[in-house]
């Protein structure tokens, strides 16, 4: 296994942005806590020790402990489930939304650096506790960007027509979705993939998707939360009363976006009047106001009085947007530190304010680890076509050229360029002496004469490579292969299209051992 660093910028496949939080956070110190680094985490740790009570410590704790009744926690879990009742103990967490069978190869990435990274933090800082945890984004209710797979170059849906919260989804023609994934790894009957499919269950989307990652990572001591919970609403629910009333986050995401504005930055998402949603009926519905009555588009209308009643009744219905997620998630764990992926983590910056205008300690925040996983049939043919890592980044017409031309003994334009070069300067020359006022001419001329022979050039190079059409159709493959899409791999490929054999766990570790918390650049593995 090799493993090469790239810069972001090198691969061109990042924003300006995403590499600004990735290597020079100080230049959006106005916009956040602390800039991320190993030694920032002391300064966390104390803010966040200080703002987060015994009272939120214990009912976190108990939602943890009861939902782990569920299941038989591995042993480094159970440490990590009592852990969590220590006031020195503090979580890392990353999220994602409940994609089916784990969607991108990105979804393992995130949470292997989040395990990766408190693991680290144990080392560095041995009076405290570090426990990594995987938000599940249950309430999220965009189905359409998590319904389908890409496996092996087929793509596989799960069909239901249900509304709202995915998280809370039945599983109504789930085992049609199942018995295809399962039916890609059957001549690997005694693997462990079969055992994750077949626990990969449960009454609704949310528990399907808890068993399928506990399964995963537990070993490494991972804890899974599913966060549309009674209790720990009930400790948001005096932020949800103050959104109502007040329109705080609103206010300030604005403020923050004319800032960002001033420095060039757009904002990644909107923030509304009132950022809450309100699930019931199977909908989740924003809540709007006007007039003296708080409404939904469902036609649910409530008096203050009867929406506060409400949300004091049933707090579990009450669901916060993508502008009060983070601040739900910061309010209920006794989190340091937050990594997700570039665009994730640009609309972070605009919470800044959301979360002083609540009194909330905001984290530190991390662009995880980016990968590129190159198998072994794709090595080979970069091996065939000659190409090092670096080529695999460059413009891929310009290599077929580069490779056409170095290969093809009797196409050697170098001098047919030269004595064009020479007849041009002897040209200019000659109409310098016989007439300048011609040159605004000779100069248009000599224009066409280099199109002509770049068209010469081209139909040369384009007969040239039928000669070489099972190279050039090699160097297609790659780049299909590592740029679905023309874009990254890990947003399009599914981490188990690199288990064909149906083994899990030594895969895992491979890119485990790859990923590093602290590098910055890019990672290309070879596996």
């Amino acid at each position: 296994m090799n493993r090469i660093l790239v810069t972001r910028q090198q691969t061109g496949l990042f924003t300006d942005l995403a590499n600004d939080l990735v290597y020079q956070q100080s230049e959006l110190k106005n916009f956040i806590q602390n800039e991320f680094s190993l030694e920032a985490f002391a300064d966390q740790i104390e803010l966040k020790q200080t703002n987060y009570s015994i009272e939120t410590r214990k009912v976190m704790s108990s939602v943890f402990d009861h939902k782990y009744e569920t299941t038989a926690p591995s042993k480094s879990q159970k440490i990590n489930l009592e852990l969590l009742n220590k006031e020195n103990t503090f979580t890392i967490t990353t999220g994602h939304q409940l994609s089916l069978f784990t969607g991108p190869l990105y979804f393992v990435i995130k949470i292997l650096h989040a395990i990766k990274l408190a693991n680290e933090l144990t080392k560095k800082y041995p009076d405290s506790n570090f426990v990594p945890v995987f938000w599940m984004a249950s309430e999220d209710h965009d189905f359409d960007e998590i319904n389908q797979v890409n496996l092996f170059n087929q793509k596989f849906s799960w069909n239901t027509q249900q509304t709202g919260a995915v998280g809370r989804f039945t599983l109504e023609n789930w085992s049609e979705f199942i018995g295809q994934i399962k039916g890609l790894f059957a001549n690997h009957e005694e693997a462990e993939i079969h055992d994750l499919i077949s626990i990969y269950d449960g009454s609704n989307l949310s528990e399907a998707t808890f068993r399928l990652v506990n399964k995963m990572f537990g070993h490494y001591g991972l804890l899974v939360l599913d966060a549309d919970d009674r209790k720990l609403k009930t400790i948001f629910s005096s932020v949800v009363r103050k959104e109502l009333e007040d329109n705080l986050s609103f206010k300030a995401v604005n403020e923050t976006n004319l800032n960002l504005e001033q420095k060039g930055i757009g904002s990644q998402a909107f923030a509304r009047e009132i950022n809450i949603f309100l699930l019931e009926n199977g909908s989740r519905e924003r809540i709007q106001f006007e007039n003296g009555v708080y409404f939904t588009d469902a036609g649910t209308r409530y008096s203050k009085e009867e929406i506060l009643s409400y949300l004091n009744s049933n707090p579990e219905q009450f669901s916060p947007n993508v502008i009060l997620r983070p601040l739900y998630q910061e309010t209920i764990l006794p989190n340091l530190c937050y990594l997700g992926g570039g665009g994730e983590m640009a609309y972070w910056l605009q919470l800044k304010g959301v979360f002083d205008s609540y009194g909330v300690p905001y984290p530190l925040i991390q662009v995880r680890n980016s990968l590129m996983l190159i198998d072994e049939g794709t090595s080979k043919k970069m091996e065939n076509v000659g190409w090092s890592t670096d080529e695999l980044f460059q413009d891929i017409d310009a290599l077929k050229k580069k490779y056409v031309l170095e290969n093809a003994e009797e196409l050697d334009l170098s001098l047919l360029r030269q004595k064009q070069e020479d007849l041009i300067a002897s040209c200019r020359a000659l109409v310098k002496a016989v007439d300048p006022n011609m040159s605004g001419y000779i100069e248009a001329e000599m224009t066409r004469l280099t199109k002509q022979m770049d068209t010469i050039e081209q139909k040369l190079i384009r007969a040239e490579k039928g000669k070489y059409e099972k190279v050039l159709k090699q160097m297609d493959q790659i780049r299909d292969k590592l740029f679905p899409n023309n874009g990254l791999q890990e947003r399009n490929v599914n981490f188990f299209n690199f288990c064909s054999d149906g083994e899990i766990k030594a895969h895992l570790d491979k890119i485990m051992d790859a990923i590093d918390p602290f590098e910055k650049d890019f990672i290309v593995l070879y596996l």
